[in-house]
């Protein structure tokens, strides 16, 4: 709506310029300049003569040249200065600067292309380069300030190069802090994004050659760029300043001119600069959207930036290749899916959604099969067919083929329900059987194809550490939030993170975030983990359909020995003491733990090592003490310590059983 009230009044304004525009003043814009002089002003509007004419401190002088200056049509006159080898204008006296004086400068520009060289600058370039210039680089405009390159020096280039064959304004001021922060960069009026290349000054920039015009003292020319009303000032000029410059001297000019010799081009920029200076109905639509552009760009910035992929507008094409040769193509060939599997419809787009669809047609045979295939294999330990990332004709066939039918057909006919279909599989009596393995079940099922018996493998490494958790108690259950950081050993990450790298030091969170889910654990790809990485987990640097299992004692020290196994098993203990009887409290923990109570037996071992474990912590009370600190959580402090760490270890020891750690 501001906009459109904008374009309104630009539409309906144009009487009332016209009005204006005979009377107009040129001093009504050439008065919003800059009120100092500056200390060079060469306005660079010569044609047809030898010389230039220069302003240097308030001191007109003459400089000569050896032949006539190269001329274009002017920005603020009808003819500007073109550079060239031939006709370098030198001043000596102007522009020398030390690192610590403030100075602007800069001038209306014209380059035919983007290109590298100085347009001004008074550097030796036979000694280091000291001192300045005005430099472009790729069209880029920049500077460099000057004692010795480049390990003693300040260089600082715009990210934005200047148009090309167009008259453009460039200003760059510089605040003598010897700091690259301290260089801004201004194209048309408007502040820049920089790049610093060198940020390093420390010692004099003042050289005694001479300040020249089109290149360095004796390198980098820049030839056939136009230059006009070249400015330097002993100051940094505020940006409003700059702007000034940049536009209403341009103004000035244009109003100056003779109304016969004005173009539809001198028009329009003054109907454009009266509505912004001069018409208050225009002023106050640009304040109102300013407003509006203002709450905009803040709530952009209160937002999380999401980076999306976006279809191509061409359509993609590939070659087959002579022999696989990317240099030598042949046939051409578009998009198409497998002759051997449904057609995609004609109505499909053929891009990434289009191929999402054809996925999902009901006539597809692969999508829900490979997909309940691999929920069956996090299930029973292996897939109903065991290549579980390979279905085709290199893959082992099914082992109850009629069954995987039936599965995808039921998933999918569900609305692709995984919870559901979960629920589906651990209800089933195929899952709910003992994992007893008999005589006859292993001669007649020995890999367990047949699903003769329950599944019995160890679980995955997040299951290990939630079901430690889970089962003491100190699972925290809240869903999403940010990446958690819970106990790992020291110097994991600073074994192979890079200086300065944000990730260069692991610093361990506390309270909740040390009992979250595993699936919330930040994880470093170049050093995973420690838990997880012992048990198996992949690495996360490729896809993994399914994972490895081993059986190795570095898994039995870490379930036995890392803090987060300990704290648990103390959690455990605690809850036993306090919430079962003393006669119950082994059972209390084994239900906990195992779903089910002690047999005669094993209550039978499980309480002589607690009676043991009890008279080792009476008569060693500071292992006792130490045994109950692990982890960040407190032991509760009314509780016997002896008792407690007794029953700490027993937990401990009941949490490593196979029954435990297994499916």
């Amino acid at each position: 709506d501001a906009e459109k009230k904008i374009e309104k009044r630009r539409e309906v304004a144009q009487a009332d310029f016209n009005a204006w525009l005979p009377t107009a003043d040129p001093k009504l814009f050439s008065g919003k300049l800059p009120k100092d002089n500056p200390v060079l002003r060469a306005f660079l509007n010569e044609s047809k003569t030898n010389s230039v004419k220069v302003n240097v401190r308030g001191e007109k002088r003459v400089v000569t040249l050896a032949t006539n200056v190269t001329a274009q049509s002017g920005i603020l006159a009808s003819r500007a200065f073109v550079t060239s080898g031939a006709t370098t204008p030198r001043i000596d006296d102007a522009g020398d600067f030390e690192k610590d004086q403030k100075f602007s400068f800069g001038a209306w520009v014209y380059l035919a292309k983007g290109r590298d060289g100085a347009l001004f600058s008074r550097m030796d370039d036979t000694n280091a380069f000291r001192g300045w210039d005005f430099w472009i680089e790729g069209g880029k405009p920049g500077t460099h300030i000057v004692s010795k390159w480049p390990e003693d020096a300040l260089k600082v280039v715009a990210n934005k190069p200047i148009p090309e064959k167009r008259w453009t304004h460039v200003f760059i001021t510089y605040d003598g802090s010897a700091k690259a922060s301290g260089v801004k960069i201004y194209i048309d009026g408007e502040g820049q994004g920089v790049s610093v290349a060198s940020d390093n000054l420390k010692n004099t920039t003042r050289t005694t050659i001479p300040f020249k015009i089109g290149q360095r003292n004796t390198t980098s020319p820049i030839d056939a760029a136009g230059i006009q009303d070249l400015r330097i000032y002993e100051r940094v000029l505020n940006p409003a300043e700059i702007q000034s410059l940049s536009r209403d001297a341009r103004t000035a000019y244009l109003l100056a001119k003779k109304p016969e010799r004005r173009n539809e081009k001198d028009k329009e920029e003054l109907y454009k600069s009266w509505l912004a200076n001069f018409d208050p109905e225009f002023q106050e639509a640009s304040k109102a959207l300013a407003v509006v552009e203002k709450e905009g760009a803040d709530i952009k910035a209160r937002a999380t930036i999401a980076h999306i992929m976006k279809e191509r507008e061409t359509v993609p094409e590939a070659h087959i290749l002579f022999r696989g040769e990317y240099s030598k193509p042949k046939d051409k060939v578009t998009p198409e899916t497998p002759a051997a599997l449904p057609p995609m419809p004609a109505e499909f787009p053929r891009d990434r959604l289009g191929f999402a669809k054809w996925l999902l047609l009901p006539e597809h045979p692969l999508t829900t099969r490979v997909t309940v295939n691999r929920f069956w294999q996090e299930i029973f330990g292996t897939g109903i067919v065991r290549t579980t990332g390979d279905l085709g004709l290199s893959g082992e066939m099914p082992s109850h083929p009629e069954l995987l039918d039936w599965m995808a057909v039921e998933f999918r006919e569900s609305g692709w329900d995984m919870k559901k279909f979960f629920k589906l599989m651990v209800t089933s009596a195929t899952y709910r059987q003992a994992a007893t393995v008999t005589p006859e079940k292993l001669a007649k099922d020995e890999s367990n194809r047949l699903f003769s018996r329950g599944p019995r493998f160890r679980m995955d490494a997040e299951m290990v550490r939630d079901y430690a958790l889970a089962s003491s108690g100190l699972l925290v259950e809240k869903i999403g939030g940010p990446s958690v950081k819970p106990y790992q050993p020291e110097g994991v990450w600073e074994a192979v993170a890079m200086i300065g790298s944000n990730t260069r030091d692991y610093k361990q969170d506390s309270g909740e975030s040390l009992y979250r889910r595993s699936l919330y654990t930040f994880w470093k790809r170049a050093a995973p983990p420690a838990l997880m990485d012992i048990f198996n987990a992949p690495s996360r640097e490729t896809c993994t359909v399914r994972r490895e299992r081993t059986n190795t004692p570095l898994q039995a020290l870490a379930t036995l020995n890392d803090p987060q196994f300990v704290e648990a098993a103390r959690n455990l203990a605690e809850h036993a003491i306090k919430e079962a009887k003393e006669e119950e409290r082994l059972n209390f923990m084994a239900r906990r733990l195992l779903s089910r109570p002690l047999e005669r037996n094993e209550q039978k071992i499980v309480a002589g090592v607690l009676k043991d474990l009890m008279a080792h912590y009476k008569a060693e009370g500071k292992e006792a003490e130490a045994l109950i600190a692990v982890g960040e959580s407190k032991a509760d402090a009314t509780l016997d310590k002896p008792t407690l760490a007794a029953y700490t270890m027993v937990a401990n020891q009941l949490m490593n059983m196979d029954e435990v750690l297994n499916k």
